[in-house]
């Protein structure tokens, strides 16, 4: 079609008048005339030298209404929200005037009774013997393709705000999630406090006077074999009772992350698993001069999470590693805004991704959730046959409650 061509339209000086006779001129109104786009072409003056029976019925007009007028006053004066639109900005003229084609589909065209259309229109220069003569200007009315658009676009930004607002909305529940989370974590350190505490009063006091009464009677019991060798037995029992209630006690709560702060506890635990697994090892442990564990309410419950953190990362090393060398790194830069850096790397079988993101992976989950809620992050690399990297990174909080 006419809207489709590039280069300046080529035609004979006939065109330009209302059709002449001649075959020839036949030929061209019936082609002007069996095309659905409207075509009108205009002077170096703008007034419209022929138009098609569709430009006239889609304009409003008869075709004899429309020759010899200047066809921006007539169909394109105005812009859409009411603005005067000047002639010599006009893309349709521009094109004899300045000798620039053009495609627009932004803009409305105006009928003969006041009313506006979205028209998608082109306009190319028309030349005759090297000179210009004019344009011709092909029009379509795409006011059902502008209201498809637009409806489109309505229901575009309608998915869009709903999107927005159910992402809002889990993130919201996402959030409240991690903060019951920590609370529950909070609830359940402060209960094992508790127990661990009451263990050690309660069982360990009457464990104590129990191993004082057994040997109060084994220096009374004279020589009687029998009986010494029973307490002596009862003794030892309660020797190893002592010992697994106080393995218990550190279970639920290590005194030394008390006594000694979260840097001592770390290394000691780190020790412990090291004496306990037999495994070769390398342990590092840095701490920036001057930075010491967090204090408070919340440095209390980030170093809980660090430790727990570090205690899950050994457990997995043990249980499904089954490596022969082990290295834990600890690093804490220094200020103004420290932050924790903890390594433990083996050689053991490796996880491979799918295990390592599986939804049921609890232990990993559980590590990933206490490390986000103090703004921290859990990395976990493993390679089948090569072994597992975990690296925990959690920035110190900066104020205590």
């Amino acid at each position: 079609m006419l809207s489709e061509l590039n280069t300046p339209v080529r035609l004979p000086a006939a065109a330009l008048v209302p059709a002449p006779s001649g075959a020839w001129s036949e030929r061209l109104q019936l082609l002007l005339e069996s095309t659905g786009d409207g075509i009108f072409g205009i002077d170096m003056d703008g007034r419209c030298t022929f138009v098609n029976r569709a430009a006239a019925e889609m304009l409003g007009y008869r075709t004899e209404q429309v020759h010899g007028r200047n066809m921006h006053e007539l169909i394109h004066h105005t812009h859409a929200d009411g603005r005067h639109y000047p002639e010599c900005d006009c893309p349709i003229f521009n094109a004899f005037r300045r000798g620039l084609p053009c495609r627009i589909d932004s803009e409305v065209l105006w009928r003969a009774d006041g009313s506006a259309f979205s028209a998608e229109y082109s306009s190319h220069p028309i030349i005759d013997g090297g000179v210009v003569q004019g344009a011709v200007v092909t029009i379509v009315d795409i006011t059902e393709r502008k209201r498809a658009e637009g409806a489109l676009r309505q229901a575009h930004e309608q998915l869009e705000r709903r999107v927005e607002e159910r992402t809002h909305e889990l993130t919201q529940a996402l959030g409240q999630l991690r903060e019951l989370s920590a609370y529950l974590e909070t609830v359940r350190e402060e209960e094992r406090t508790r127990i661990a505490r009451e263990i050690h009063d309660e069982l360990g006091s009457l464990l104590v006077a129990l191993k004082m009464d057994v040997n109060w009677l084994e220096k009374r019991i004279d020589d009687r074999a029998p009986l010494v060798a029973k307490c002596a037995g009862m003794g030892a029992l309660i020797d190893r009772a002592v010992d697994n209630l106080g393995r218990i006690i550190t279970d639920l709560r290590p005194s030394i992350l008390d006594h000694q702060g979260l840097w001592a506890a770390l290394e000691w635990q780190a020790q412990e698993f090291i004496e306990t697994t037999e495994l070769q090892h390398t342990l590092q442990v840095l701490v920036h001069a001057g930075v010491e564990p967090p204090a408070g309410r919340e440095g209390e419950r980030w170093a809980i999470a660090v430790f727990r953190i570090f205690q899950e990362m050994l457990s997995n090393v043990a249980r499904h590693a089954r490596a022969s060398t082990v290295h834990i790194r600890l690093y804490v830069d220094g200020p103004p805004a420290p932050v924790l850096h903890l390594e433990v790397r083996d050689d053991g079988v490796g996880a491979s991704r799918e295990a390592l993101d599986d939804p049921r992976s609890y232990g990993v989950m559980g590590m990933r959730e206490r490390a986000g809620h103090f703004g921290g992050q859990l990395t976990l690399d493993g390679v089948p046959g090569f072994g597992t990297i975990a690296r925990l990174t959690m920035p110190l909080p900066t104020e205590a409650p």
